[in-house]
C-alpha cells in the first residue's frame, strides 16, 4: 500500500472516494447477518383480522357426538359446523327434527351453523322449504348454505349438468331469504400444480366453468382437499410424504384465487369445506400424532393466506379415524384446536427460512403477541427469532403439543435471547405480554 500511495499520490482523493463508495454500497446491500435467516415477525405490519370461522369442522346425523362427549366439543375451539357432512346430504333428505337438533347443538357449542342442501335427487322446492323452515318459521338465522357435496363424483354427472341444476336451487333459496350466504361448488379435490398428468387437473376446469355460469350468486368459493392417497390405489401415506406435503396448500389457495379473478373479475373469499390428510375411511393416518403436526402446519398456512372458512372432516366418528373425537377420547388433531384457539385475532407479517418450520403470528385484543411455531422435522431445531415493532413486558407463556404433551402449558420462556429451540415434530405456542 505504501508503494501504491506514493506512486499515485496525486490521485489519492479520487481513489479514496471510489473505495469509500464501494464500502458503503456493500454495507447497505449486504447486511452483517441475513435478515431472513430463521424466524421473523413484524408486529408493525398487521395483515387484517383472522376469520373466526377458519377453525371449523364437519358434523352430521350419521356421526353424532354422544352426550358425554359434549363438554369436549364445547371446549374444543371449533367455531363453525358444516352439516350434514359428506355425501349423506345427497343420499338423504334433512328432516326438521335433525335440523332442530343440529342448531341446538351448534348454539350450545358456540359454533356458527352451515347447511348443505340436497343436489342429487333434490329440487328447488325442497331446498327453499328447508330455508323457509330454518330462517322464516323458526328464526334460526342460518346464514351459510351450500348446494350438494362433491358433485363431480356423482355417477354420469357433468359440469354442464351441475350448472343447469345448481342455479335454480340457489335462486329458490335466495327468494325465501335473500340474506343467506352461498358457498360452492364443493368439488372433491383440487390440483396441486399445472402438470396435466395430475388426475385432479379437470377439477380446475369444473371450478372455472361453475364460476363462469354461477359466480354472480356465489359469496364464498368452496373446494375440498384430501392430499392422500396420491393417486388411485396408491396405498397409505408415509410420515415422510406427510412431512413434505404442506407447501402444496400455498399453491392451491393462490391458484383458486387466480381462477376466481379470471372468471368473475372479483376477489371472492375462499373456503376449504372438507379437509383431512386421507379420504380413505380405513386409513390410519388421521389417528396418528404426526397427522396432528401436519394439520397444525396446514391450518397455519390457511390462516396466513386469509382463507375464510375451513371445516375439518370430521368432528366425531366412532368406527373410523376421521374424527377429532372418538367414542371415549380425543384424537391427536383435536389438540391442534386447543393451541389455535389461543392465537390472536389480528394477523401479522411473519416468515421462516427453514423449510420444515413455519410460524404464524397474531396479536390479541389485550395487545399480547402470539406465535404458533410448527416443527415438522424429525429432530429438534434451534433457530434465531427476530421480532420488530413490539415491546414485550415479560417472559412468554409457552404451550406445547408434541408426543409427550397435549397442548399443555409448560411454563414461561425469555425470548430476549433471540433464539427458539423447538422439539422434534412439535407445535409450540408463545404468548408474549405487551409493555404498552
Amino acid at each position: 500500500m505504501k508503494h501504491f500511495s506514493v506512486l499515485n499520490r496525486g490521485r489519492k482523493p479520487l481513489i479514496f472516494k471510489y473505495l469509500l463508495s464501494i464500502f458503503l454500497l456493500s454495507f447497505f446491500t449486504t447486511p452483517i447477518f441475513a435478515q431472513d435467516d430463521g424466524l421473523s415477525v413484524d408486529a408493525s405490519q398487521p395483515l387484517g383480522a383472522i376469520s373466526p370461522y377458519i377453525y371449523g369442522s364437519n358434523y352430521g346425523p350419521w356421526a353424532l357426538a354422544p352426550v358425554d362427549m359434549w363438554p369436549m366439543v364445547e371446549t374444543s375451539g371449533i367455531t363453525f359446523l358444516r352439516f350434514p357432512a359428506g355425501n349423506w346430504g345427497d343420499l338423504n333428505d334433512i328432516t326438521e327434527a335433525q335440523l332442530d337438533m343440529f342448531v341446538t347443538q351448534a348454539r350450545l357449542w358456540k359454533a356458527e351453523p352451515h347447511v348443505h342442501v340436497r343436489l342429487e335427487n333434490g329440487t328447488p322446492e325442497q331446498a327453499a322449504e328447508l330455508v323457509r323452515y330454518a330462517n322464516i318459521e323458526n328464526d334460526y338465522n342460518i346464514r351459510y348454505w351450500s348446494i350438494g357435496n362433491e358433485p363431480n363424483l356423482y355417477r354420469g354427472y357433468t359440469i354442464e349438468k351441475l350448472n343447469a341444476e345448481w342455479r335454480p336451487i340457489a335462486e329458490a333459496m335466495l327468494a325465501v331469504d335473500p340474506d343467506i350466504i352461498l358457498l360452492g361448488p364443493e368439488i372433491s379435490q383440487y390440483p396441486v400444480s399445472d402438470d396435466p398428468s395430475d388426475y385432479h387437473t379437470p377439477l380446475r376446469e369444473w371450478l372455472r366453468e361453475f364460476l363462469t355460469v354461477n359466480g354472480d350468486l356465489v359469496d364464498i368459493v368452496s373446494i375440498h382437499r384430501y392430499p392422500f392417497p396420491q393417486g388411485l390405489n396408491s396405498g397409505a401415506q408415509t410420515i415422510e410424504q406427510m412431512r413434505s406435503n404442506p407447501p402444496e396448500w400455498e399453491y392451491i389457495i393462490a391458484d383458486v384465487r387466480k381462477v376466481i379473478q379470471e372468471t368473475t373479475g372479483r376477489d371472492i373469499p375462499v373456503s376449504i369445506t372438507e379437509v383431512n390428510s386421507n379420504w380413505d375411511n380405513g386409513a390410519s393416518a388421521p389417528n396418528t400424532f404426526f397427522h396432528a403436526v401436519w394439520w397444525a402446519d396446514v391450518l397455519g398456512r390457511m390462516v396466513r393466506n386469509k382463507v375464510e372458512i375451513v371445516t375439518y372432516f370430521t368432528l366425531f366418528t366412532k368406527d373410523s379415524n376421521f374424527g377429532l373425537l372418538s367414542r371415549y377420547d380425543a384424537r391427536p388433531a383435536y389438540y391442534v384446536y386447543q393451541v389455535y384457539q389461543k392465537l390472536g385475532t389480528e394477523l401479522l407479517t411473519s416468515s421462516s427460512s427453514d423449510d420444515l418450520v413455519t410460524i404464524t403470528a397474531a396479536t390479541r385484543e389485550d395487545g399480547s403477541l402470539t406465535l404458533i411455531v410448527v416443527n415438522r422435522a424429525a429432530e429438534a431445531k434451534t433457530l434465531p427469532l427476530v421480532i420488530t415493532g413490539f415491546s414485550p413486558s415479560g417472559e412468554a407463556e409457552v404451550w406445547l403439543l408434541d408426543k409427550d404433551h397435549k397442548a399443555e402449558n409448560i411454563g414461561t420462556e425469555d425470548l430476549s435471547g433471540g433464539t427458539l429451540t423447538l422439539p422434534a415434530e412439535s407445535v409450540t405456542l408463545y404468548v408474549v405480554p405487551s409493555s404498552e
